[in-house]
């Protein structure tokens, strides 16, 4: 759809343009009438063409707002009561696993939320997974059992966080740094493979789907 709102943005634009060469030509031949229809017919479709342009723009900043990533898929076994084995495939096919302690499997988040405007433009939301771990039902063994806790977080060439804080330019583009989690039983007979998203509202889960 919006590769042909873009093609009669294109065509919109130019026929404004030729329309104003025309309308300029006839002012100088002092046919004001046709001039003045000219000048009016080209500024119509200059109109045309910016509102196709918002359309454009628009369109993709709406996908952008609603795009769901997947940030790590995660596969569950249990080994013994209130203990599980995660496996961890994360985008680029690296496969990690974590032996913990607990009923469900929690995992946390670094976000750096973008403002609609930025979104428009075509940035994303940055995020990077910092931590996995065991979490308990009850806050009595939250308190009092075994805490198992492992990194997520991997070295970059450079930190979006980092950037956004450190370069003034970027400052009026960025609505908010703040830290996501979500987390889901994992203990369960057979297991369970889930799928950890990330949104521009922050991470959640989801059963993984079979393929």
């Amino acid at each position: 759809m919006t590769g042909i709102v873009r093609l009669v943005m294109v065509a919109l634009v130019v026929l404004a343009i030729a329309l104003f060469f025309v309308a300029a030509s006839a002012w100088r031949q002092r046919r004001h009438l046709s001039s003045s229809v000219g000048f009016l017919a080209g500024a119509v479709c200059l109109l045309a063409g910016l509102l196709c342009a918002a359309i454009t723009v628009g369109v993709r900043g709406y996908r952008a707002l609603t795009q769901e990533v997947v940030a790590a898929t995660i596969k569950t076994e249990p080994i013994a009561p209130q203990r599980f084995r995660a496996t961890v495939t994360l985008p680029d096919g690296s496969l990690h696993m974590f032996d913990l302690a607990g009923d469900a499997v929690y995992v946390d988040a670094h976000v750096l939320k973008w403002r609609p405007l930025a979104n428009m433009l075509g940035l994303q939301t940055a995020y990077e997974l910092d931590r996995i771990a065991g979490r308990y039902h009850t806050l009595n063994d939250e308190q009092n059992r075994e805490r198992t806790v492992y990194s997520l977080a991997a070295a970059k060439p450079f930190d979006a966080f980092d950037l956004a804080r450190r370069y003034w330019v970027l400052r009026p583009l960025v609505d908010a740094e703040y830290g996501s989690a979500t987390f889901t039983g994992a203990t369960a007979q057979n297991g369970g493979t889930y799928e950890v998203r990330v949104s521009t509202t922050g991470l959640l889960v989801r059963p993984a789907q079979p393929r």
